[in-house]
């Protein structure tokens, strides 16, 4: 059911949307639907959104926003990311509340993960 006023869907760039696909699908068990050969959809992922065919990417450093992944074994999750063809650009880190590392998925978005408990 949609909300009035509330977050509601994500778009992101994607320079390789195929290797993206197959790095979410694999990593986070998530399933696509595609709508043409410059567009995917995601759902039931939190938040639902898509990635449209783009040179751009998404990162912190461009001034863009930074989606968090929560994770109940950090570890597990980030050898998840890696084994898929993440890269790691922010290891795992103690905050105040919990952990996070910082990855890129294979188009060069960047997302978080985090935990409550600290490494």
């Amino acid at each position: 059911m949609h909300q009035h006023a509330k977050l509601n869907y994500v778009e992101f760039p994607a320079k390789d949307l195929t290797a993206t696909k197959a790095f979410f699908s694999a990593t986070f068990n998530w399933s696509f639907v595609d709508y043409g050969p410059d567009y995917v959809a995601f759902s039931d992922q939190g938040l639902d959104g898509g990635f449209f065919r783009s040179e751009q990417s998404s990162t912190t450093a461009t001034g863009a926003a930074l989606l968090v992944f929560y994770s109940a074994d950090i570890k597990a999750t980030l050898a998840k990311v890696q084994q898929h063809g993440g890269m790691i650009i922010q290891p795992i880190f103690d905050f105040p509340g919990g952990c996070r590392f910082h990855f890129t998925e294979p188009s060069g978005n960047e997302f978080a993960v985090w935990s409550e408990s600290q490494v």
